[in-house]
Order: C-alpha cells, then structure tokens, then sequence
C-alpha cells in the first residue's frame, strides 16, 4: 500500500508508524513547535528510514533508531 498518512503526534503508536512506512506510506505528522502546528514527514526508502522536520532530515539506518526518535520527539503513543 502506498500513499499519505496524517496523523496528528502521539495518535498512532511507533510500531504502527513503522509499520506504515515500511508499506511504502510517507506519514505526516502534526506537531506543535513554538507555539505553530508543523508537519513532520517520515519515510522509509527501502534502506534508510528519514524524519523531515521543518528544519533538517534526519537518517537512522536501524528500525530501533527511527523507533526512538518517535519516541523521544513525541510522534508516536505512548505505549504502557
């Protein structure tokens, strides 16, 4: 499957962010950054996972890498 999904931080758990971009799907995420709402797109291209926020694109080679930036920067649920 491939296309757009919007979600908005914190409304999807990472796996299933994961899940989505290894399917092909760019997943744009809204986020609240001083004060205004941003998106932040984050991709697989089949070898390296890539978070593009409003101010730099980010790589992460491993899957665990791309989990803990989700997490870390709040795009994914938290998951109990």
């Amino acid at each position: 499957m491939s296309g757009v999904l919007r979600v908005d931080a914190g409304e999807l758990p990472a796996d299933e962010i994961i899940d989505a971009m290894r399917e092909g799907r760019r997943v744009l995420v809204s986020v609240a950054i001083a004060g205004d709402v941003h998106e932040v797109a984050l991709r697989y291209d089949g070898e390296t996972y890539l978070c593009d926020t409003p101010t730099r694109l980010h790589r992460h080679v491993e899957e665990s890498e791309m989990r803990d930036c989700i997490e870390r920067m709040g795009y994914g649920a938290d998951e109990d």
